[in-house]
């Protein structure tokens, strides 16, 4: 009889960094040698997987990260992951290093790489960790906690610059398509305009009118989020100064939302589906996605996972236009 039984677990972070990634490493390592698994290391995502970048991890490997963002087992995006000649040759060193299950951390294209491997013979488990939110199957990622507590902060300051000037400002945050940092934010820092790829029209005569009203009524300031999905603030800026005769600049927040010290939330999170990772493959569970539904972590089929769709909550949208009138 074949021996079904996981013997080695590889663990690769994929795509772009998220504070709390650590966390995760760090509890899919320490709850595999607690259940009797070895652990494989793998630096630069799918990249490293190729180049056959791959380390034996112990549980000092993971000794004093879990406060520190990024990750350290690096990451890259990876081209050749996207052929079929590449997923065969991932699954063929997984193979070649005894690599019974592969453990990716990372967003969906994270998971579409996890899912080829997974039709090659490789026991493939996701666990979200994006700081865009943007994953269907789950209520939250790991590292979307501390890019909007990184992006609030840095929209207060701006505030009160913006008002000390009584300037317009657009502050563009990231997310790529999915505008859930700047909802958050958008609420969180009472912002005026909240511009968001799921709804807006791109219709600027409406801001402007507001930017206006506004003005009429004695706003010192006027806050515009504008999602990374949208972008060209710069080019708004200067549109939106032209049309109201008041000073607007845009400011770029960037890469800073994906670094720093991870909250307590992503950390928590990050070690709760970490270790849920190592268990359910202890438990000889195959082709999963660690999510978090209804406070709870559970796990979902990684082919029903991707087919998911994910929106922008109704009532949350229609509170965000509510309070910034």
């Amino acid at each position: 009889m074949a021996d079904n039984k996981i013997h080695t677990v590889g663990i690769l972070t994929s795509g772009g960094d998220a504070p709390g990634m650590n966390a995760a490493i760090r509890a899919v390592v320490r709850e595999s040698i607690i259940n009797g698994m070895s652990v494989k290391g793998i630096q630069r995502g799918y990249t490293g997987l190729l180049n056959e970048e791959i380390t034996d991890m112990d549980k000092h490997s993971v000794s004093d990260i879990i406060q520190r963002g990024g990750t350290i087992l690096g990451t890259a995006r990876c081209e050749e992951m996207k052929t079929e000649e590449g997923q065969a040759q991932a699954a063929e060193i997984c193979k070649k290093h005894g690599i019974d299950c592969l453990v990716v951390i990372g967003g969906d294209g994270s998971y579409r790489g996890a899912l080829a491997l997974s039709r090659h013979g490789i026991n493939a488990i996701g666990i979200p960790g994006t700081i865009d939110l943007d994953i269907a199957c789950t209520d939250y990622t790991i590292g979307f906690d501390t890019a909007i507590n990184t992006a609030m902060q840095a929209i207060d300051k701006v505030r009160d610059t913006s008002s000390s000037h009584e300037r317009c400002s657009i502050i563009e945050v990231m997310g790529r398509n999915a505008g859930y940092i700047a909802l958050w934010c958008g609420i969180a820092n009472g912002a005026e305009d909240i511009l968001l790829p799921e709804k807006y029209d791109y219709d600027e005569q409406k801001i402007v009118d507001n930017i206006i009203n506004n003005r009429k009524h004695g706003k010192k300031h006027h806050i515009i989020i504008n999602a990374e999905g949208i972008g060209h603030s710069t080019s708004m800026a200067r549109r939106i100064e032209a049309a109201t005769g008041i000073e607007t600049r845009a400011t770029i927040l960037g890469y800073m939302q994906r670094g720093g010290s991870p909250t307590t939330k992503d950390r928590f999170y990050g070690s709760i589906m970490g270790a849920y990772a190592a268990d359910i493959v202890a438990e000889g569970k195959r082709n999963r996605v660690i999510s978090f539904k209804g406070g709870e972590v559970v796990d979902i089929d990684i082919e029903e996972a991707l087919a998911m769709q994910k929106t922008i909550p109704e009532y949350h949208y229609k509170i965000s236009q509510n309070l910034s009138r």
